[in-house]
């Protein structure tokens, strides 16, 4: 037994109870869990997606329509690419900036809801939308797709192309297309009306595309009419926009299982 009297006896108790000490919370440190091992992997949360009622949906038509006189149609002029003038030996080649039919009808009008459906998110379509580049021109002029759908640019023509989507809102990218070359595919992850897409090479080659966060879109063909299917009964505010008469906006109410329509009138400037 050590002998505990005096200083050296109240030195040797001291020293043991810090020994003690420094033990237990040494002991206490390595039994506490850190974040790292209490921590538990979540899993990655599906989004929830809108389910459209397919017994109370209804249906969206209406018109685009020009007044006054139809703009003259200008020729567009390839003879600085040879074997893009090639392509058109048959005619002519017409601007159609405005293309506008019989009774004023306007074609390659984007129409889509722009008002109405907040709070519901709806599931991007799993099937690439289509832009081609043939005749040395874009096919369609004008293209509407969802956020988060796939773009699949392809060149058809024996010469090479160059695809520039100039996007402000989502990221702005450009790719040249030699012939044969595999199709360019790129998504666009949030809503932006309009994107305006030009080739690089050939400078009258224009396109716009149109990218909503639903489905609820359309483009007016050669007769000017448009029609939008399967949307839920609601008040809406619907969006014409013609790439040079600007944009216009109206407000229609749908009823369940009914139909909604709205015709739009430019005049002419």
């Amino acid at each position: 037994m050590a002998n505990l009297s005096g200083w050296n006896g109240m030195r040797w108790l001291c020293g043991l109870a810090l020994t003690a000490c420094v033990f237990v919370a040494g002991c206490g440190q390595a039994s506490a869990p850190t974040a790292a091992t209490s921590s538990v992997a979540k899993p990655e949360e599906k989004p929830v997606y809108f389910k459209v009622d397919a017994a109370t949906a209804g249906t969206v038509t209406g018109r685009i329509v020009y007044t006054g006189a139809a703009p003259v149609r200008k020729t567009v002029d390839m003879d600085e690419d040879p074997q893009c003038a090639k392509l058109h030996k048959n005619g002519k080649v017409y601007d159609d900036t405005i293309a506008v039919g019989k009774k004023g009808a306007v074609a390659n009008a984007f129409v889509y809801i722009k008002k109405g459906l907040e709070g519901k998110k709806f599931e991007p379509p799993k099937e690439p939308v289509v832009m081609d580049q043939h005749g040395c021109w874009f096919e369609p002029r004008v293209l509407g797709m969802q956020a988060g759908q796939e773009l699949k640019a392809v060149n058809s023509d024996p010469v090479t192309h160059n695809i520039h989507p100039k996007a402000k809102v989502n990221r702005e990218w450009n790719q040249n297309q030699p012939e044969g070359a595999e199709a360019a595919v790129r998504k666009f992850s949030l809503p932006e009306v309009m994107i305006r897409v030009k080739c690089n090479i050939h400078a009258w080659m224009k396109a716009w595309v149109g990218v909503v966060d639903n489905p609820y879109f359309a483009v007016t063909g050669a007769d000017g009419s448009f029609e939008m299917k399967n949307v839920p009964p609601g008040v809406y505010t619907i969006e014409a926009w013609q790439e040079e008469l600007g944009t216009q906006e109206q407000e229609v109410t749908l009823a369940a299982s009914g139909k909604a329509a709205a015709v739009f009138t430019f005049k002419g400037k």
